[in-house]
């Protein structure tokens, strides 16, 4: 199953405006689709390291690239490090999640190009993916990581996931992550 068309007319939009601002990276449904696993979505995430002080900026870029905000309470940004937009070219939904210090950072420098339609389009690797999926913990996540890992297990570093996991659960205080690693890997 392709991206959707949408889906690439807003990854080319977002082509002209996010390299501009930092290094990035396509993850979410729309990953797991380029990544060859059956999957609907309506919506485009990706993940950008941007300097805090060119966020108005790039907000104002956004818009002129056929963007529109989807909110306007400066907060909830700061809260959620989350930029909310529309396209308004394809009504499709697009969060542009600010990167933070750490994991992201790991992340970013493993991001893989990949070819979605046609573009060159920075994406998060599939074992990184499948750390992302298990950290959300939605049922939809948890089918997606199990998804990527029987479409994509020769190329799944699976001590990476479980060493991450196992550092994700102290940093954090939890120790849900690998027994839900653990499950995927039994029901595969």
């Amino acid at each position: 199953m392709p991206v959707s068309p949408a889906a690439v007319e807003v990854l080319r939009d977002l082509l002209g405006v996010l390299p501009r601002f930092g290094d990035w990276y396509l993850f979410g449904a729309q990953a797991v689709i380029a990544y060859g696993v059956p999957r609907l979505s309506a919506d485009v995430d990706v993940t950008l390291r941007v300097v805090p002080d060119l966020t108005d900026r790039l907000v104002g870029d956004m818009q002129a690239a056929g963007f529109e905000s989807r909110v306007t309470d400066a907060d909830f940004v700061r809260r959620t490090r989350v930029l909310p937009f529309v396209h308004t070219a394809t009504g499709m939904p697009l969060d542009v999640v600010l990167a933070g210090p750490g994991l992201e950072d790991e992340f970013l420098a493993r991001a893989r190009a990949l070819d979605i339609g046609g573009l060159r389009v920075p994406t998060l690797e599939p074992s990184d993916l499948i750390i992302a999926k298990i950290l959300a913990g939605r049922p939809k996540d948890v089918d997606d990581a199990r998804g990527l890992l029987k479409a994509r297990g020769k190329e799944i570093d699976q001590a990476r996931i479980a060493s991450v996991l196992r550092l994700l659960e102290e940093a954090l205080g939890q120790g849900d992550l690998l027994p839900a690693w653990n499950a995927i890997r039994s029901r595969r």
